[in-house]
């Protein structure tokens, strides 16, 4: 899960883009990139670090130009502290790309092996992105032969990209002297959407929120296998590259991953979550009578709506018990998982009166690894709550992740082979309710509205074992942790080509 956004405007960019990445920093906290173009040279800046700590003023002004595009990292592969690993990635031919990229190439190993025997491209680092930057070369390359780059050249390109990747990916992508290129794997796993400002500039970006930030008009989401090419007259072209497209957007998105403003694929977050909360209040009470629970207390930030929702059909109060220390990053996406353990009560300190004496509810997104699930429920009975119930707004995390999100090891989820009650246990709670699969679908799938294309389903593979691609195996998931962040902040990054970055 990463943060992407692109611009093609007749002005400067770089402030564009700057903030609509603040706009997207809850989508990776790693590294943050951006790259401009002014005539056919490009400008990029990226380090490791959040957004506001990367950019400085002289950064900035070294970023000239009407068109580009950043990201914000939080790596699934590769070197999560590597300088060199964070986006944009640039080759300089055919034209010069620079790409940025969201999602998770399951197939990365063996297009690796092709890139280097069939298509004669190196890859110099353990990320997938560079992988899928090469591939969209090497289509470009043969569809244009040499000759003037045209919008059918890009969407045949597209295309051939789309028939030899798997996995996920939302892409942006800007081609030297010619303009801005978009697209979306064709199951529309990871999100991309479009906008206007009044002035004529057009941004793609991962969450809409990135568009009302940053006075875009929303316009619509990048359709599943869809291709967007904004040519730098501000000129759009738009073709489906896929063979076969469906729409299974990541339903962890709506849980847990999106900011509770933005709209992806017509779904309100806010709205999923409400229903959320809704679909938990009857799971609740075929568990702990309401009689029992004192107080709803929602464990900060993205379980608020569900636990609002909850307490009001249930007729409980609802009370904030947590303060959220907003300066320390979201624990989930923190990688090491020594680093994750020490920032959980950084992060939170409770209120103590809202505890003291209470039997209360605690109302969480989702209960990944259970590490700060545990933690939080011993911060609960240290505060005095004479007993503490949780409940989580989704379904037990029982399967890996392959299609971007930090959950690929079984072995690091509470709930793989475990009964709920053994979970229970493991929390310390007096009582543990979870979400339904088929119930976090339908109330997902009811926020949506005045949407275009059907929606086929969900990939909700981390709670099912449904991967909706239809290609991975168990020796894939085996692979695919192999290639998982693996070095602790302070390991010296040996690369001969790290990217110095004097300013910092």
């Amino acid at each position: 899960m990463c943060g992407i956004v692109g611009v093609v405007s007749q002005a400067p960019v770089n402030q564009l883009i700057y903030d609509g990445l603040l706009l997207l920093q809850h989508r990776g906290q790693d590294a943050a990139g951006i790259v401009t173009q002014l005539d056919r040279k490009f400008f990029m800046h990226k380090a490791k670090g959040m957004v506001r700590d990367v950019f400085r003023t002289r950064n900035m002004r070294s970023l000239p130009g009407n068109c580009g595009l950043g990201q914000v990292r939080y790596p699934t592969a590769g070197n999560a502290f590597s300088e060199e690993e964070a986006q944009p990635f640039y080759v300089n031919a055919p034209f010069g790309l620079v790409l940025v990229h969201n999602g998770n190439l399951t197939n990365a190993h063996a297009l690796k092996a092709e890139l280097f025997s069939n298509d004669h491209r190196h890859i110099n680092t353990e990320s997938d992105s560079e992988v899928l930057l090469n591939v969209l070369a090497h289509e470009l390359e043969k569809t244009t032969r040499g000759l003037p780059l045209k919008p059918v050249d890009v969407f045949e390109a597209v295309r051939g990209v789309n028939r030899r990747v798997k996995g996920s990916y939302a892409v942006i992508a800007l081609i030297a002297g010619h303009g801005l290129v978009a697209f979306r794997d064709p199951h529309g796993i990871r999100p991309l959407c479009m906008g206007r400002s009044a002035d004529g500039s057009i941004m793609l970006a991962s969450e809409s929120v990135a568009l009302d930030g940053t006075a875009h008009q929303f316009e619509r989401d990048v359709a599943p296998g869809e291709a967007i090419f904004v040519d730098l007259n501000g000129q759009m072209h738009t073709q489906s590259c896929a063979d076969q497209s469906q729409l299974s957007p990541c339903i962890f998105e709506y849980v847990y991953l999106a900011r509770p403003d933005s709209t992806m694929d017509g779904i309100s977050v806010y709205q999923a979550r409400l229903n959320l909360g809704e679909t938990l209040a009857k799971r609740v009470i075929s568990t702990v009578p309401p009689s029992d629970i004192d107080v709803v207390i929602p464990i900060p930030e993205s379980s608020r709506p569900s636990a609002t929702q909850l307490a009001h059909l249930l007729g409980i109060p609802y009370r904030e018990g947590f303060v959220k220390n907003r300066y320390v990053g979201r624990t989930f996406i923190m990688p090491g998982q020594s680093v994750r353990k020490k920032s959980v009560r950084q992060k939170l300190n409770t209120i103590v009166s809202e505890f003291k004496g209470r039997n209360v509810l605690l109302v969480d997104d989702s209960i990944v690894r259970g590490t700060t699930s545990r933690e939080i429920v011993q911060m609960a009975r240290d505060a005095g709550a004479r007993k503490v119930y949780l409940a989580s707004a989704a379904p037990p995390v029982r399967y890996p992740n392959v299609y971007g999100i930090d959950m690929p090891t079984k072995e690091e989820l509470v709930a793989h082979g475990r009964s709920i009650e053994e979970i229970r246990q493991i929390i310390g709670c007096d009582a543990l309710i979870y979400q339904d699969v088929d119930a976090m679908k339908t109330a997902v799938a009811q926020a949506r509205v005045n949407a275009a294309g059907a929606l086929s389903d969900f990939d909700a593979s981390c709670f099912d074992g449904v991967y909706v691609t239809g290609d991975i195996s168990a020796d894939d998931i085996s692979r695919l942790n192999q290639t998982r962040p693996q070095a602790e902040e302070g390991d010296d990054d040996n690369s001969r080509l790290a990217l110095p970055n004097a300013s910092l």
